[in-house]
């Protein structure tokens, strides 16, 4: 049976590069449905904590559980279950988007492949370029077609980084609402990003970190903006 777990808990997690403490003592719960925002600075350890949520950086110190069991417990069959959308958004440019979804949802042994990539090119809004090759598209229709990458597996965890880089106002609430449905489906949310104006209405939750330390792990409210500037500027 598939690994399946309804929440991820951090505790005292810290990831250290030589001296430098990327990420210290972070204690954090996330729960199925939820959309946290993870909000700070440049350098405040937002990717290092995606890293280590995604299994890719091992902690230092301190514990990483998905539903109260340790990564060795459940073994590397964990990572079926997550899904990244970095900066490098693993596209294949010399391939059709079709071609790049098909690759993936092979690569995971999903079923009923063609039916699962026409309906991810629909909700990427991509339906009329489904034969394109993804070296003619602009950075907006890759990022909105990585994204339906990350979530062809229906993974229970998906990590963002700036999932709305390179999208206009329309794909932006495109976006924004397919992330909605994905977290009302059972899964938690964690995306960084610098958008405070997109995170506002979006996320349920604001954790900020500064310096590698969480300030604030809160429900968000409407601005955001205020909340985060008076947060980062009193520390």
């Amino acid at each position: 049976m598939t690994f399946d777990f309804d929440r991820v808990e951090l505790t005292d997690l810290s990831r250290h590069f030589g001296r430098r403490k990327a990420v210290a003592r972070v204690s954090l719960a996330m729960h199925a449905g939820d959309i946290v925002g993870l909000l700070g600075p440049n350098g405040a350890g937002k990717s290092t904590l995606l890293g280590m949520l995604a299994t890719l950086v091992a902690p230092t110190t301190g514990a990483l559980t998905y539903g109260g069991k340790r990564i060795g417990e459940v073994g590397e069959g964990i990572r079926g279950r997550i899904g990244v959308l970095a900066h490098e958004l693993h596209l294949y440019p010399e391939l059709t988007a079709r071609q790049n979804l098909e690759f993936f949802a092979r690569l995971h042994g999903l079923a009923d492949v063609e039916a699962l990539v026409d309906t991810a090119l629909e909700q990427a809004n991509l339906a009329d370029r489904g034969e394109d090759q993804v070296s003619s598209f602009s950075r907006g229709m890759r990022q909105r077609l990585a994204l339906e990458r990350c979530l062809l597996h229906r993974p229970r965890l998906v990590l963002l980084d700036e999932p709305f880089t390179g999208l206009d106002d329309r794909a932006v609430r495109l976006v924004a609402d397919r992330l909605k449905r994905v977290a009302a489906e059972g899964a938690i949310i964690v995306l960084a990003t610098h958008d405070l104006d997109v995170a506002d209405g979006l996320i349920t939750r604001m954790a900020v970190v500064r310096s590698g330390r969480l300030l604030c792990d809160v429900a968000a409210s409407a601005g955001i903006r205020q909340q985060y500037r008076a947060l980062v500027e009193s520390v």
